[in-house]
């Protein structure tokens, strides 16, 4: 019995919630471009909001960018260059910081959107649905460090890499990777699987329109219309 759950959550599962990631979000974008924003509340609470919104998007971008490089590079890469183990203490540490940051920040935008009534009233369920299944992850996320300083040898850090590997080059025997991992491990991956199922249903859906491009455009060269001195005209009524 044990064996048949294990696949059909870390075998099956993930393609399910990975294929209506992706097409959930083709289907919104195509369909309910309207509903394809963040809907910001910045004039409620500004101050909140701006420390919570920054330490909050500081923590999860450096999260999600180590998990996405921690586990998806393949360990004959950087075995030359750095143990298993330093990887995971290095994992450990920065990690850590990210995820005390973006802590701070989601429960200062938590509280915030279940104590203004303003923006409680203007919250859909699944607003209130997603911001505290992304707490409840960030915190099984941070109970997972205790677990990994308890084993210092990176096997464990080895043995998810290689699941979720496994996972997007489409090779079996992907569930038996994570079979013998602790609880937390387990339930981290369930709720981040669970987090991209919802993903195309909430307003998660603006990080697809993050403005990258702007980083990188060119400079724009802006001329006042003058008369011929330098001077602007006045315009009469």
């Amino acid at each position: 019995m044990f064996a048949y759950v294990n696949q059909l959550v870390f075998g099956i599962y993930p393609y399910v919630a990975l294929s209506v990631f992706v097409v959930g979000s083709l289907i919104r974008f195509d369909r309910e471009q309207y509903t394809w924003r963040s809907g910001s509340s910045q004039l409620l609470r500004a101050k909140q909001l701006r420390w919570g919104s920054n330490l909050f998007h500081f923590g999860i971008l450096f999260l999600l960018f180590g998990h996405f490089v921690g586990l998806l590079t393949p360990h004959f890469v950087y075995e030359h260059f750095i143990t298993a183990s330093q990887k995971q203490m290095v994992a450990i540490v920065s990690g850590g910081i990210a995820g005390a940051a973006c802590f701070v920040g989601l429960t200062m935008l938590v509280h915030r959107r279940l104590t203004e009534p303003r923006i409680r009233a203007t919250s859909t369920t699944m607003d209130i649905a997603i911001l505290l299944l992304l707490w409840v992850q960030l915190v099984i996320g941070m109970l997972t460090l205790p677990f990994s300083l308890a084993h210092s040898d990176g096997s464990v850090m080895i043995a998810l890499s290689e699941w979720a590997q496994r996972i997007v080059t489409f090779r079996g025997g992907a569930a038996d990777m994570v079979a013998d991992v602790a609880w937390p491990y387990r339930l981290h991956l369930v709720l981040g699987l669970t987090i991209f199922l919802l993903f195309p249903f909430s307003r998660l859906v603006h990080i697809w329109s993050a403005p990258v491009g702007y980083i990188f455009r060119r400079y724009q060269v802006v001329r006042s219309r003058g008369n011929g001195n330098g001077r602007v005209p006045a315009r009469g009524r």
